[in-house]
């Protein structure tokens, strides 16, 4: 109750700063609930995927089931579908004249799938890494201005008192103790995520590299068998 009535008879300034940390704070907890949810997701459908892939005798039997929806938060289907989709623009890769150099257009592809995926989980993650930076100088700011507030009661009332500084001391606390709130949880989910985004960045890095290394070898083996 008392933290409570602190915030209630604070000034008008102090409510505004704590106002701002207090719905900086509240976005960036659904930042960070969203993005675990999502993250999870898309760990276990990669998971999932990778293991149809290696395991299928047929590339389209593996679009077909990324295709239908099930592995919609899968980073890597995403990227083997865009991967896809560039090799069957052309009918010359399971054939007998099919040219090694083509094979470029599909690693083309793949990237812009992965650059995509990952500007994507990158999504909200930014505003994080800004509550994290700003949020304490806002609490800092509302400390300033709560300190003035303490000088000037002694200017006007002429007096040192603890009754005279208690309310600007009071909001300068509380203002720094928002603010200081507001900006842990968020350095720490930020943190996080981009940890789990690298990790996510260097699955869908190898897998483009063992899909190419995949259509490279059948053009080799189509050559061959001629």
């Amino acid at each position: 109750m008392n933290s409570v009535n602190l915030i209630i008879q604070a000034g008008l300034m102090a409510k505004f700063v704590l106002l701002i940390l207090f719905v900086a704070s509240l976005f960036s907890w659904a930042v960070i609930f969203m993005k675990w949810r999502k993250f999870k997701k898309a760990e276990f459908e990669n998971k999932k995927f990778l293991n149809l892939f290696w395991n299928s005798k047929s590339v389209d039997e593996i679009f077909s089931k990324c295709d239908s929806g099930k592995m919609k938060n899968s980073n890597v289907a995403a990227v083997f579908q865009a991967g896809f989709k560039e090799y069957k623009k052309n009918p010359a890769f399971d054939s007998k004249s099919a040219d090694i150099s083509e094979v470029e257009n599909i690693g083309r592809a793949l990237m812009r799938a992965s650059q995509a995926e990952v500007s994507h989980l990158e999504k909200y993650i930014g505003w994080l890494a800004t509550t994290a930076s700003a949020a304490p100088f806002v609490g800092l700011f509302g400390t300033v201005w709560g300190i003035m507030n303490s000088f000037q009661n002694i200017g006007l009332t002429g007096a040192a008192n603890l009754a005279v500084v208690a309310p600007g001391i009071s909001e300068a606390l509380i203002t720094t103790a928002t603010g200081i709130g507001a900006a842990i949880p968020a350095v720490v989910g930020y943190n996080y995520f981009v940890g789990r985004i690298k990790k996510l960045t260097v699955d869908m890095d190898c897998f483009i590299q063992d899909f190419l290394n995949i259509i490279h070898r059948n053009i080799l083996n189509n050559r061959k068998g001629a």
